[in-house]
């Protein structure tokens, strides 16, 4: 007796056509592009996917941006402190059309734009230059730690890093 195949042990089980809604794989309609599309949408300031409540999905959007500004936070402490009550915003702000690299690389990369505007606060600026010091950071991919002394002046504030160890020379 020929044993069945998959396809006519179960109905349910079938294959299904490319592109199905319910199928992980490639198609414009398949879950992982419509998950791909809710993802860029809430942190990219795309445009509300169908089929979605407008209100919720900014109140989510709006979390997202809180979360991830509590953990640059934890990062760049001095940062978040320099700009006090509006360090939410700020951040919120700034954020709100990038994707995010990680909550150093986050926090190092608004540094540098509030630096470039001349509106990076005396904290962050310390901050900011025992970072640079103590790491290289191109903006486009991870920190590395210096294996060589550097000098960093940023925004009135004078760092040395030698063998590891960093020491303000002007606050």
């Amino acid at each position: 007796m020929p044993s069945a195949t998959a396809a006519e042990a179960s109905p349910n089980t079938a294959a299904r056509p490319p592109g199905h809604a319910g199928q992980p794989g490639g198609g414009p309609g398949s879950l992982a592009t419509r998950q791909a599309g809710l993802v860029e949408a809430l942190t990219s300031r795309n445009p509300v996917p169908d089929g979605f409540d407008a209100f919720r999905f900014e109140a989510a959007r709006v979390a997202l941006l809180r979360k991830r500004a509590g953990e640059v936070s934890r990062q760049w402490p001095m940062l978040a402190a320099g700009l006090g009550d509006g360090w939410h915003t700020m951040f919120a702000e700034w954020a709100a059309t990038r994707p995010t690299q990680g909550s150093l690389r986050d926090g190092w990369d608004l540094a540098r734009d509030l630096l470039a505007r001349d509106a990076l606060p005396r904290l962050a600026a310390l901050e900011l230059a025992e970072r640079e010091a103590a790491m290289r950071y191109d903006g486009a991919s991870s920190p590395k730690p210096r294996r060589t002394p550097a000098l960093r002046f940023v925004a009135g504030a004078v760092v040395l890093q030698v063998a590891g160890r960093v020491r303000h020379l002007r606050s």
